[in-house]
């Protein structure tokens, strides 16, 4: 039995109903501004890596406690503003989570030393996790059900794009202007996503059976957990090697630093169209999707060592590294079908999930270059990392079929 084709498995449960009729297009394009925003500031902090640690006087390992902090955040704040928020109406709390994220990054930009640009980096990942969950629950009940992934997926074009655009703009800005630029700048178009949302949401009713309790309910539910975990494993295979992109480049390749913002925009490209292309797919299957994605994905990072020898294998292997990423699409989707009456905070967990892979791949890749490898070897901690994903989602969908058969679903 599919899970897409499960009489259970309907609309969002708990959706609110619209009071009136509001533009998907607008709403899209007013949370993907926001997925700009957050993605920029999310990944071009590896980039920046280099500028911010000389400035605030910390080597390299001790400056990249910063990113973990940002990380931490998100996997704090995710399920916590998830259950909290349960009573409290989508579009009012999709502003107010941009305005925090965009108070919290202006802050990390005046920040005098490490200590405070740390804790307000873990400040401004508090709201990451929940915008993209509510946000992409709004999306998919403004839209037919047969059309919500490729609807969702628009909206991670935001943060996409920001890969291809946000990022390498942040790395020019960290070698020209300052670092700390960067952080203003995301904090001001934060501002706009907080109006654009305010003004585009539909106002909808908060559903008067949600509630933090009813949320909580997702921590019982073993699809969940091991989509969650599918997530959480697979993706790190993807950020073991977007990590050391810029290090791979000037230090293993020796090419000049120049060749950076060029190889990042190339793997922004990557996602954005892998995005668009497993949106469309994974409202056809989203489970052969994932499937997909993580058996090529573990592929590709088995290849990518052997790619660092040559600039051409090595641009196209980073350009087709959105064939892994692009695994958040189906697997979003599927938690919005196993979730039940717990979907903001199901949601919410995903993003997380992806946050903790942000933690894990670069760790384990790291403890492969403390014990004398080059950066390259970062493709195949990947593929270890994207194989383990692989393995964990033949067990969730086992798991499913299992409990279909025998009527616990």
């Amino acid at each position: 039995m599919s899970i897409e084709h499960s009489s259970t498995a309907g609309p969002l449960q708990g959706a609110e109903p619209p009071v009136f009729k509001a533009s998907p297009r607008l709403i899209i394009l007013a949370l993907a501004l926001g997925g700009f925003a957050i993605g920029t500031t999310e990944f071009a902090s590896m980039a920046l890596l280099p500028y911010f640690s000389k400035e605030l006087g910390v080597n390299a390992s001790r400056a990249a406690d910063a990113i973990s902090a940002y990380a931490l955040g998100v996997v704090i704040g995710a399920p916590t503003l998830a259950v909290i928020g349960a009573k409290v109406r989508r579009r009012l709390m999709l502003t107010w989570l941009m305005v925090a994220f965009a108070v919290f990054n202006m802050l990390s930009a005046l920040a005098p030393n490490f200590g405070s640009f740390m804790a307000m980096r873990f400040l401004s990942g508090l709201p990451h996790g929940a915008y993209f969950g509510v946000g992409a629950l709004v999306i998919a009940a403004a839209v037919p059900k047969e059309k919500r992934a490729a609807a969702v997926s628009k909206m991670f074009l935001g943060l996409t794009i920001a890969t291809t655009l946000g990022v390498p703009m942040a790395n020019i800005l960290g070698q020209t202007v300052g670092w700390r630029w960067s952080f203003l700048l995301v904090g001001a178009i934060s501002l706009m996503t907080a109006i654009s949302v305010f003004l585009a949401a539909p106002r909808v009713p908060v559903d008067p059976n949600a509630s933090p309790l009813k949320e909580l309910g997702a921590l019982k539910n073993t699809q969940v957990w091991l989509t969650l975990a599918t997530g959480a494993i697979g993706f790190g295979g993807f950020f073991s090697v977007y990590t050391y992109l810029a290090s791979t480049t000037t230090d293993s390749m020796h090419l000049p630093a120049t060749y950076v913002p060029f190889i990042l925009a190339l793997a922004g490209i990557g996602m954005t169209i892998f995005t668009m292309i497993y949106g469309w797919a994974s409202d056809r299957s989203h489970t052969a999707t994932a499937f997909f994605s993580l058996t090529v994905g573990t592929l590709l990072l088995l290849a990518y060592p052997s790619a660092t020898s040559h600039l051409g294998s090595y641009a196209v292997c980073v350009l087709l590294l959105g064939l892994l990423s692009g695994v958040s699409m189906p697997l979003q989707i599927r938690l919005m079908d196993v979730a039940r009456d717990s979907q903001q905070l199901a949601a919410a967990l995903h993003h997380a999930a992806f946050n903790l892979a942000n933690a894990l791949g670069p760790f384990l890749a790291a403890k492969a270059l403390t014990a004398g490898y080059d950066y390259p070897v970062s493709g195949y901690v990947g593929a270890a990392l994207s194989f383990g994903g692989l393995l964990l989602f033949c067990v969730t969908v086992f798991d499913w079929r299992r409990r279909a058969r025998f009527g616990y679903i």
